[in-house]
């Protein structure tokens, strides 16, 4: 590693990453080099896409003083690095410009709220405007003088008050944001208002508590329309066209939580449909390593983008080793399904410019036990999309689902053991003799008045590297009795896999880092490990090329 300290900014650090890196990704968002984390503030200004994320510029782990790193875009899927948006400067934010939200003001103004870490490392909310509204690239911003905007309140942790939302606007014209908070292990939303984006209060009762989540990291509230339709609607919009979801980042189970419920902006309540069930049937927008998600209205396509974390599973050496750390998943689109009861998620359809060569099979019978090579593409970067027809699901195996937890059946029924119906699935970063390999994977049961699918990823066969994190990722969820087909769309990335099962009613986000099945040693097979047929209807898998990144100097040849 390379430092070069300027006296004048920390942005002309140079960093020299390791020329072999078989877990670097082709097609997924990460900076040259060192520790990333949350999406911060995504947005679409004059025709650019911006995506601010927290970045340690000093190393390849979490860091005492994290800065706004900045990137622009016209497609979401390449991308151009910026110097940082805001770096440690002032007592407000000395120690961190932390996570926080873009909201784009009338006339359209973008202004970041984002939180800082005080002198006395106590967290506070501050503000910051772009020092020039007609560069589209936004490469300067200001720290506004009334900063801190909003300072703990009682009852809230000095070191548990961060992660302001994007705000929306009442039709009493004045504003609103929330703020993740905590007092020992009571998780709070807490709802300001403000006139003039300035002076901001405090509303006496939180938009939403819960007693044992701990703390709510990186609230997200936005409306969704009921009608099914995948458009999305600005953060603003309150008519009964739409349902509210309020996100929370659960921190004691690193997971994304979700409701879906009614906002009454006359009262300042938030009434979810249900509320934590602490079950399968709560909520979360992905079952794996997917963290701290931030979501954005993009109105040059109509659409709800959400972007997410996915954090390394190897070591903190590993992590030195490689120069980096941290991914963002491909953006998905999101929208309600047309049930009302769950989100919906999609990789954007800019993804699928990358797509390169293609296999497809079509109408295979996989029988019990049978495994097929997906051949003739690069099986360390695709995209692969399956649509298997199902036997008759009376056929399927008992499960009392009360008994049994998704994860534990997923790590204890490995894919390689029989079922009925199931499992049956993908081999993802497979070796050729499949010694290692990822299974993403169906199995389904019959469960006391209904039927239901388990998905899972199964990282436990992934490599034969003994110092991973190969934790599982399941879920059990309700199919309709009269299911014929179901479908899984894997995207595949070289340490990364992320899949959408169900057109994206489930989706599971997985780190992995083979051994053996790096590069061209990489294999894709779908199988069928239950003793009953299925039929793979259609398939289709690409090689992906690489997405190009670049640094500010490519500006001046756009």
């Amino acid at each position: 590693m390379e430092i070069n300290v300027s006296a004048h900014s920390i942005n002309s650090i140079k960093y020299r990453v390791p020329e072999k890196q078989p877990y670097r990704t082709w097609y997924h968002f990460q900076p040259p080099q060192n520790w990333m984390n949350d999406p911060n503030g995504p947005m679409y200004y004059k025709g650019v896409y911006h995506f601010f994320y927290q970045y340690n510029p000093y190393a390849p782990t979490f860091g005492k003083h994290m800065v706004w790193g900045h990137s622009i875009s016209y497609d979401l899927i390449n991308w151009i690095h910026l110097n940082h948006a805001l770096e440690p400067s002032e007592p407000y934010d000395i120690n961190g410009c932390y996570s926080g939200s873009v909201t784009t003001l009338p006339g359209e103004k973008p202004v970041i709220m984002y939180t800082g870490s005080d002198t006395n490392k106590h967290q506070i909310q501050n503000m910051a405007m772009p020092k020039n509204l007609s560069d589209p690239f936004l490469r300067e911003w200001v720290k506004q003088p009334q900063n801190p905007v909003m300072t703990q309140p009682s009852g809230v942790e000095v070191d548990g008050f961060r992660d302001p939302t994007t705000a929306w606007q009442g039709s009493d014209g004045k504003w609103r944001v929330i703020i993740g908070a905590k007092n020992g292990d009571e998780g709070k939303a807490l709802l300001y208002h403000s006139e003039d984006f300035v002076n901001w209060k405090l509303h006496p009762n939180p938009l939403y508590a819960s007693d044992n989540t701990g703390m709510f990291e990186c609230p997200d509230f936005f409306p969704v329309y009921i009608s099914g339709t995948k458009n999305g609607v600005d953060t603003s919009v309150q008519n009964s066209s739409v349902k509210h979801v309020f996100k929370m980042s659960y921190q004691n189970k690193q997971l994304e939580y979700y409701f879906l419920g009614e906002y009454l902006p006359d009262q300042e309540k938030y009434i979810p449909d249900a509320d934590l069930a602490g079950t399968s049937l709560d909520l979360i927008l992905d079952h794996g390593r997917f963290y701290a998600t931030k979501s954005f209205f993009d109105y040059a396509k109509n659409r709800r983008i959400l972007w997410g974390w996915s954090q390394e599973s190897d070591t903190t050496q590993d992590d030195f080793e490689k120069g980096w750390a941290g991914l963002q998943g491909i953006p998905r689109q999101i929208w309600l399904d047309k049930s009302g009861k769950w989100l919906m998620q999609w990789p954007i359809e800019e993804v699928e410019k990358l797509r390169d060569k293609q296999i497809s099979i079509v109408a295979e019978e996989l029988v019990g036990g049978s495994t097929l090579e997906v051949s003739g593409i690069t099986a360390s970067q695709a995209d692969v999309e399956v649509l298997f027809e199902l036997p008759k699901l009376e056929n399927a195996e008992w499960l009392d689902q009360s008994e049994v937890d998704p994860h534990s059946l997923c790590s204890e029924e490995y894919a390689s053991r029989s079922g009925i119906i199931g499992p049956f699935g993908l081999l993802a970063l497979a070796s050729e003799d499949q010694t290692e390999h990822t299974a993403i994977f169906f199995r389904i049961y019959r469960a006391p008045n209904r039927y239901v699918c388990l998905m899972c990823s199964d990282q436990s066969r992934s490599s034969l590297r003994q110092d991973l994190d190969k934790t599982p990722y399941a879920t059990i969820f309700d199919i309709d009795p009269n299911l014929k087909t179901i479908s899984l769309r894997s995207l595949i990335d070289r340490s990364i896999i992320e899949s959408f099962g169900e057109k994206g009613r489930i989706c599971i986000t997985s780190r992995v880092y083979p051994s053996l099945a790096i590069d061209k040693d990489a294999h894709l097979y779908v199988f069928n490990n239950g003793s009953q047929s299925v039929v793979i209807s259609e398939l289709n898998a690409w090689s992906m090329k690489q997405a190009e990144f670049g640094e500010e100097e490519s500006i001046n040849k756009l």
